[in-house]
This record gives structure tokens, C-alpha cells and sequence, in this order.
């Protein structure tokens, strides 16, 4: 468990800085005048059905929580493999995401049938929030 050694070298602003960017991301790229009206209309919801989902907290928290464990993760990754700056740590993010986040949305989606759509919204978003993230860290180690 070397890579766990790399806890106490990462930024954690540049953490926190990467967790908020993906929320940031992931608020504009779901506004209906972006891609939130098409992804809407790919899984079968409307603004009110959204809008009335039960559970708060309980959609929030587990969203959240994966979001900055996968700062952190990252953080500690890029510091392992010595990545340390804004467009190398960019691009290993970059094809992390495309490989374990969007190749995971196209695995999961396909085989529950939903449309393409669906896989290209959530991966882009993914795509595009992690490389920031990576981005984000690397510049700042």
C-alpha cells in the first residue's frame, strides 16, 4: 500500500479546488439550456418529474461523496506516478476518464438499453469534469 504514503504530499486546496469544479461542471452541463433538456428527454423525465424526486439528501450525498473521493484518489494517483503539472496530469486524467468513466457509462447503459444519447451526455460530462479535476491538481502539486 505504498501509493497510500502519497496522502500526506497531495494539495488538498487544489482537492477541494477539483471537487468544486466538478460540481460546478456537472450544474452547468444538467442546466435544461445546455444538455439537461436532451438528457431529459433520452431517460424519459421532464423538469417537474425531477423536480419531485423523492430521496434529498439521499440523491445528494452518495453524488457528492463520489465526487470528492474521486479528487482524492486522483490527487494521490498524480502524485504516485510524479504527474505534476496542469497538461500532463490534464491528459492522464483525460484518458482515465474516457477509459474507466465514459467506457463504464457505455457498458452499463448498453446493457440496460438506454439510448446513446444517455452514454453521451454522462460520459462527456464525466470526460470534462475529470480532466479539470486532473488538471486542476496537477498544477497545483
Amino acid at each position: 500500500m505504498d501509493w497510500l504514503s502519497h496522502i500526506s504530499q497531495i494539495n488538498w486546496l487544489a482537492v477541494l479546488l477539483a471537487f468544486v469544479s466538478s460540481m460546478v461542471i456537472g450544474f452547468v452541463w444538467y442546466m435544461p439550456a445546455v444538455l439537461g433538456r436532451r438528457w431529459m428527454q433520452a431517460i424519459g423525465k421532464t423538469e417537474d418529474d425531477l423536480k419531485n424526486i423523492d430521496g434529498g439528501a439521499g440523491i445528494w450525498v452518495p453524488m457528492m461523496l463520489a465526487a470528492a473521493v474521486t479528487s482524492i484518489l486522483l490527487a494521490i494517483l498524480l502524485s504516485a506516478l510524479g504527474i505534476n503539472t496542469f497538461w500532463a496530469a490534464g491528459v492522464f486524467a483525460l484518458i482515465l476518464a474516457v477509459v474507466f468513466r465514459a467506457g463504464g457509462h457505455v457498458i452499463h447503459n448498453g446493457f440496460a438499453g438506454r439510448p446513446s444519447a444517455v452514454t453521451v451526455i454522462d460520459s462527456g460530462h464525466d470526460i470534462i469534469a475529470m480532466t479539470v479535476a486532473g488538471a486542476i491538481i496537477g498544477a497545483m502539486q
